[in-house]
């Protein structure tokens, strides 16, 4: 079948360059719109996000699509009209009548009010919907209980907190498949962005704030994780794998971890906090200092307070005005 429609664009739009007069003249441009619509398709098997694994990225992928099926709405004819109009009106038509003193149709007044109308609405509904169903902070199943794992950005590399099996892992995110996640994320460092594309909802990690977010992975598989948020030169290498296992993986890979026998400490983790050079390898502690995720918080919020308390008084404020 592919050959059959790459057969036929190429005699589109080999057409410009052919002498033939018999053809019918939007041919060129019926082939380049094929041929754009072709490009964009033999693309759809690279975009993940529209691959989703789990509830939060197929609620996601349903907004993504809608939305575009509404604005099609309007971009569609546009394009048509674009293509419609020069030919219709052009010099040495004389089949199209000539109406100089038009000025006004009831159609065209009802069609550029009436169908915005119903986009902005559609979209406004849908929009108000799904903005409470996608709350991050919302438990995507409360009936089961999730995996708490906390996540720390670093430069340039995510650490993750088991704080149930303390254990901590640099850049690798594993955890059983159909067990809903509960994340608090975290940066001790410049503002990072933490996003897994397949299973849906980006958010925000910075420093001296806790973000939440949860997640669920129905399936199986390997998905990436990345950072979408430029934080310096190392930004290309932030990323991770997240893996959803079965019950029995997930237990030997946390027995794998507990015996590398390399436990973090605070001096590891001030080694580990340092900038790196390229994609920091995947690295396994068994065991963790307690409350490291809450230290690293603490330690901007006291920075915030220490400058909020030697901020100048404000002039005004001391002459009581």
């Amino acid at each position: 079948m592919w050959n059959k429609v790459k057969k036929t664009i190429t005699r589109t739009c080999t057409f410009p360059f052919k002498k033939a007069r018999h053809r019918n003249p939007r041919q060129p441009v019926i082939g380049l719109l094929l041929l754009s619509a072709l490009s964009l398709l033999s693309s759809c098997s690279e975009m993940i996000l529209l691959d989703p694994k789990g509830p939060i990225g197929e609620t996601e992928r349903h907004v993504i699509l809608t939305a575009f099926v509404l604005m099609l709405i309007v971009v569609i004819p546009v394009i048509v009209m674009a293509i419609w109009f020069p030919w219709k009106y052009r010099h040495g038509n004389n089949k199209t009548p000539y109406t100089p003193k038009w000025n006004f149709s009831w159609k065209i007044e009802l069609v550029v009010w009436l169908v915005p109308a119903f986009i902005v609405t559609s979209l406004g509904i849908l929009v108000w919907n799904t903005t409470y169903r996608l709350d991050p902070a919302r438990p995507v199943d409360p009936s089961i209980k999730p995996l708490t794992i906390e996540a720390v950005s670093l430069d340039w590399k995510w650490l993750f907190i088991y704080p149930d099996e303390n254990i901590a892992v640099v850049n690798e995110l594993v955890f059983p498949a159909g067990v809903p996640l509960s994340f608090r994320i975290t940066s001790d460092t410049v503002m990072t962005s933490f996003f897994i594309p397949q299973l849906g909802s980006q958010i925000y990690a910075m420093a001296g704030m806790q973000t939440r977010l949860n997640l669920l992975a129905r399936v199986e598989g390997s998905y990436a994780g990345q950072n979408q948020q430029f934080s310096g030169h190392g930004y290309a290498d932030m990323n991770f794998k997240a893996t959803a296992v079965s019950q029995e993986h997930y237990a030997a890979w946390l027995a794998e971890v507990k015996n590398s026998n390399d436990p973090l400490n605070q001096a590891k983790y001030q080694e580990l906090a340092k900038p790196t050079s390229g994609y920091h390898p995947v690295t396994h502690y068994s065991s963790v200092m307690p409350g490291l995720f809450d230290s690293i918080l603490d330690k901007y919020r006291s920075m915030h307070s220490e400058s909020s308390d030697t901020m100048p008084m404000n002039t005004s404020d001391a002459k009581g005005e």
